[in-house]
């Protein structure tokens, strides 16, 4: 089992990261919140029956406890995670970088849940796998995420 898991964290280890720099501003924040998911996971291991996706699976737990670590620890989030796909939506492609930094603070005023589902969404994962990991209908993703690409346009507008 031990080394069932020791794979497994191999080959997601950098999904845990992407949503630990997602909800900590520090690296020492970073890896702090990464053991304590790395904890989580090996708790639930055992209880792992296959029937979603692995990285499903695993970004249920990482969102889970970065969520409840950030809620104890009042951590001022911050973003240095953006897909390819959002960056190149944004207005400007000149200044690329002033760009992201920009989505980046669009992206921090966002409630804990809207993070998790925008992350997913930019991972490309369906409406279907981010519902079994936020815990909702599909329906309501699609829903969801439609108020967050407005509330991301009206922050980035500020």
């Amino acid at each position: 089992m031990e080394q069932e898991f020791k794979a497994m964290v191999a080959n997601n280890h950098l999904l845990i990261y992407k949503v630990c720099r997602m909800y900590c501003s520090t690296e020492a924040d970073v890896q702090d919140l990464y053991q304590d998911i790395l904890i989580q996971l090996w708790r639930a291991f055992p209880s792992f029956k296959s029937e979603s996706k692995v990285s499903t699976w695993i970004y249920r737990i990482a969102i889970n406890t970065s969520i409840t670590q950030f809620r104890k620890s009042k951590r001022i989030p911050m973003h240095e995670y953006l897909s390819d796909q959002m960056a190149k939506t944004i207005s400007n492609p000149e200044s690329k970088q002033e760009d992201i930094d920009q989505l980046n603070r669009a992206i921090a005023l966002l409630a804990d849940i809207e993070k998790a589902i925008i992350l997913l969404y930019l991972d490309e994962y369906s409406y279907r796998e981010i519902g079994e990991v936020i815990g909702t209908s599909e329906s309501n993703i699609g829903f969801k995420i439609n108020k967050i690409k407005s509330k991301l346009k009206e922050n980035l507008k500020q």
